[in-house]
């Protein structure tokens, strides 16, 4: 009588042929050859930092008779023509006092002993998403390309660019990696119970808008940096908040790993609208 086959024979009559022309050394080889492969992200990752690092610049004040006479507040990335830079509305200073020698500037990436110091003017503000725009002298930086916005899915590779320390270790841009964790729905508050006015009132009702939660190490100081998509390097977002526990100071010895960032959707539409 013929033995009924079984569902475990026919992979069984598959690993006696390949054990038949393979030792079970090369065989476990082929079977994990697909694993253990280079991933290819790894070297696009490395092209992208090196293309997209002399965009990403800091963020602050100028004043010569202060020491320090840059004062460090955020990071901030050229958009556009190569004279515009996106970054966090909150990282703009106060007004500052009439008669007052300090001057809204930025620092290009260090590439030799010292950055570059830039006089910047503020040429559009967009509290509700905070973001701000603004305009730098002198010749035209690489800007970097802004993403349409759609596609973005939870899970996605994600690196982010600034100077999470600002100028301690020089002004020498930073990349971390994590992923997109989730989009949720937020909206902004005013800075503070002061800055509640009717406008930041009139804000909040108008809803929330989605922004994108990162499972990324970010820093006080990272506000403002670029947000990539690993696969394509576009800009899909702005980093707008660290998650901090405790002070800023723990921040550093111990962060959460979980920052926010707002779509790139948004930085369009103030480019357009400015």
């Amino acid at each position: 009588m013929a033995r009924r086959r079984s569902a475990f024979d026919a992979p069984r009559q598959r690993g006696q042929a390949c054990t038949g022309r393979l030792t079970r050394r090369a065989a476990l080889a082929a079977f994990c050859a697909p694993w253990l492969a280079p991933r290819p992200a790894l070297a696009g990752l490395e092209e992208m930092i090196v293309a997209a690092k002399p965009s990403v610049i800091a963020v602050g004040t100028w004043n010569p008779t202060d020491n320090p006479r840059f004062a460090f507040r955020g990071t901030g990335f050229v958009v556009g023509d190569g004279h515009l830079v996106v970054t966090n509305a909150h990282v703009l200073p106060p007004q500052l006092p009439a008669g007052s020698l300090a001057t809204l500037a930025i620092q290009t990436p260090q590439t030799t002993q010292e950055s570059q110091q830039r006089n910047a003017t503020l040429l559009a503000l967009d509290r509700s998403h905070d973001l701000a725009l603004l305009r730098i002298d002198g010749a035209a930086l690489p800007a970097l390309k802004l993403a349409d916005g759609s596609g973005l899915r939870e899970g996605m590779s994600i690196a982010l660019i600034g100077y999470p320390i600002g100028g301690v270790l020089g002004f020498t841009p930073v990349t971390h990696r994590g992923i997109v964790s989730a989009v949720t729905a937020i909206a902004l508050p005013a800075a503070s119970s002061q800055s509640l006015n009717a406008q930041a009132i009139s804000r909040l009702r108008e809803g929330t808008f989605d922004i994108y939660q990162l499972d990324a190490t970010a820093y006080p100081g990272n506000s403002g940096s670029p947000v990539f998509d690993v696969a394509t390097g576009e800009v899909v977002a702005i980093l707008n908040m660290v998650l901090v526990r405790g002070s800023k100071e723990s921040a550093l010895s111990h962060p959460t790993g979980i920052s926010y960032a707002i779509p790139a959707r948004f930085i369009d539409a103030l480019l357009k609208n400015r």
